[in-house]
């Protein structure tokens, strides 16, 4: 439990650094946020009336006094309103956040699906065909982008054979795939040659020498000391996974028309719709910093070494 508060002790910090600098590169993204709001919305506005608004939304401030207003509200869960369509923020990130978590998860359970039995098979298999193939084929998916591959799929699955739609309509199986796929294939691509690189550092060990001179059988080897020992990197890889999805899935989310909140952010980008912006970067920050302290959590928990060492001092 301390060291569980000593973590969050340390994110304390961190969090009000990410706010502080969402805050602020909004105020320096060049453009008037109050010319920007009316010309997203149609109005047309005196340069009187331009100055009344501005001292409404209180941009007349000092920058430190803007930012400790701001913060002030985000605390009571005020996030302000969105300058395009006029509802509130925190509602409609909410209302989005959803579709992309469901995305996160089945792009990871696709992952490891794949990427896992292929890295395994291809240390156990080390020199010969399958695992220059598996090696191949993973480093063709790790230099290909995320936007080329997900075009390739909708032309190969989506226009060719006909088999998922092209645009994503609602959160079923067929909507899901393709989105899915695309990420999956990306991270599988690396995971499989990390994967591949733990398990061929834990077969090159002692004990599995030793095991194998006792008579016991290699797949009782593998399959309750080496993959035991690789199991805090593979966990560790998979949550990275997680907090780097959850902020990474904007452009995926954009090109099948994904209803998240990537899709929501890169909309707010094109429209310069600061509030939904900022809300993006804080709260997809956020939890990047939560999975990576549930992580480090796990992570101790899972390797021993780490709590004796943390005794020991």
């Amino acid at each position: 439990m301390v060291y569980i508060f000593k973590r969050i002790l340390q994110l304390i910090p961190i969090l009000f650094a990410i706010t502080f600098l969402s805050f602020g590169m909004m105020r320096l993204a060049g453009s008037d946020v109050v010319e920007q709001k009316t010309l997203n919305t149609g109005e047309v506005l005196s340069e009187e009336q331009l100055e009344m608004a501005r001292t409404e939304l209180g941009l007349d401030k000092p920058f430190l006094e803007q930012y400790f207003v701001w913060l002030s509200k985000i605390l009571k869960g005020d996030m302000g309103e969105s300058y395009v369509s006029g509802k509130d923020v925190f509602e409609t990130f909410v209302l989005k956040l959803p579709a992309t978590i469901l995305l996160t998860f089945t792009s990871i359970i696709t992952t490891v699906v794949i990427s896992i039995p292929l890295g395994i098979l291809a240390a156990v298999k080390k020199g010969k065909i399958l695992d220059s193939v598996v090696r191949f084929f993973s480093f063709i998916g790790n230099s290909m982008p995320g936007f080329f591959v997900s075009l390739v799929l909708m032309y190969v699955l989506g226009i060719k054979l006909d088999i998922f739609p092209i645009i994503s309509k609602g959160t079923g199986i067929e909507a899901i795939a393709m989105p899915t796929l695309t990420l999956a294939i990306a991270m599988s691509s690396k995971y499989v040659r990390q994967v591949r690189s733990v398990v061929l550092e834990e077969l090159n060990k002692d004990y599995v020498i030793g095991a194998k001179a006792r008579g016991v059988k290699y797949s009782v080897t593998l399959a309750k000391s080496v993959l035991r020992s690789c199991l805090v990197t593979i966990v560790t890889l998979l949550a990275i996974s997680i907090g780097s999805l959850l902020g990474g899935t904007a452009i995926v989310e954009s090109i099948f028309m994904w209803d998240g909140v990537g899709k929501m952010a890169v909309d707010a980008i094109n429209m310069r719709d600061y509030p939904i912006i900022q809300a993006y970067v804080m709260w997809m920050a956020i939890i990047y910093v939560f999975v990576n302290l549930v992580t480090d959590i796990t992570y101790r928990f899972l390797d021993p070494r780490i709590r004796l060492g943390e005794e020991g001092r």
